[in-house]
């Protein structure tokens, strides 16, 4: 299909972003990589008087590192993340997870910061982002504020940026020194996760310190396994703890049943992997 009609505007700052968003508030939509967006479009699912473009604006792009914290900006792609150095030893697994966003082609357009708002439950990055403790920055009339990414997403496709405001820069906690791994099980590369699991764990010794385990399309929106997270925590480094903690998984979770799995497959398939993510991320063979 061919879209409607709609003006077009590619603003040089995030400022000028958010005065246009205002002047036009329910009729505007920004586009970032466009790689979930103009599918949308063309299907008319969407339908905009604007469109705003945030591929000129400078500074809201690439990974830096401030004190102990990572900050990526919102129009970085998932190529760019997954190679990039430091996002590799900072947050290595937002680096995993790019690596094995749809298939190249939508890995060297589409950006961690659309992806993010587009908020898909199937989606990669959303769970990588929630299992890292990330905090986003989003621009709005107001000035700057910063949502934890337990707080941002809220239901399908819905989050807690207003109409008028911008995601421009994503902070996540050091975690170099971690181990993790992303495990996700699709029917072919292009395709959204059937299930996914996002791990990534702080070892002392030959103890789990900290766990975090973040799933995708286990519900509305990315989850974390609080479960696992708890079931790890303090725990010694077994395959035997890995294997009983990853079984609860699927506790408290509510999957949707489509053509690719009902439910309790798809709680089945948490568990499995979960413990494949957990054993690959500490290297119990």
């Amino acid at each position: 299909m061919i879209p409607s009609t709609f003006d077009y505007l590619a603003p040089s700052s995030v400022e000028e972003t958010v005065a246009a968003l205002q002047r036009t508030p329910f009729g505007a939509k920004v586009l970032a990589g466009g790689q979930s967006f103009l599918p949308v479009l063309k299907l008319r699912m969407a339908d905009p008087d604007l469109v705003i473009s945030l591929n000129k604006i400078p500074g809201i792009s690439g990974a830096e590192v401030q004190g102990e914290t990572l900050v990526v900006g919102a129009m970085t792609t998932h190529a760019h993340a997954a190679s990039d150095p430091l996002i590799a030893q900072y947050a290595p697994l937002l680096a995993q997870a790019a690596s094995v966003v749809a298939d190249p082609q939508v890995r060297h357009r589409g950006t961690l910061g659309g992806a993010t708002v587009h908020a898909d439950p199937a989606g990669d990055i959303g769970p990588a982002l929630l299992a890292l403790d990330a905090v986003f920055v989003i621009t709005g009339p107001d000035g700057s504020r910063e949502v934890g990414a337990k707080d941002f997403f809220i239901d399908i496709f819905t989050t807690d940026l207003e109409d008028d405001e911008v995601l421009t820069h994503i902070k996540i906690p050091s975690h170099h020194g971690w181990v993790s791994h992303y495990e996700k099980f699709n029917r072919v590369a292009q395709q959204w996760s059937i299930v996914a699991s996002g791990v990534a764990v702080k070892l002392d010794g030959d103890t789990i310190s900290q766990a975090r385990v973040g799933l995708a399309n286990m519900g509305p929106t990315p989850l974390r396994a609080d479960a696992v997270e708890q079931a790890l925590t303090g725990a010694s480094l077994t395959r035997h703890t890995i294997e009983e903690a990853a079984t609860l998984a699927g506790e408290g979770t509510d999957p949707e049943s489509d053509l690719n799995g009902d439910s309790a497959y798809r709680k089945h398939l948490a568990g499995v992997l979960t413990r494949r993510a957990l054993l690959a991320a500490t290297g119990i063979e």
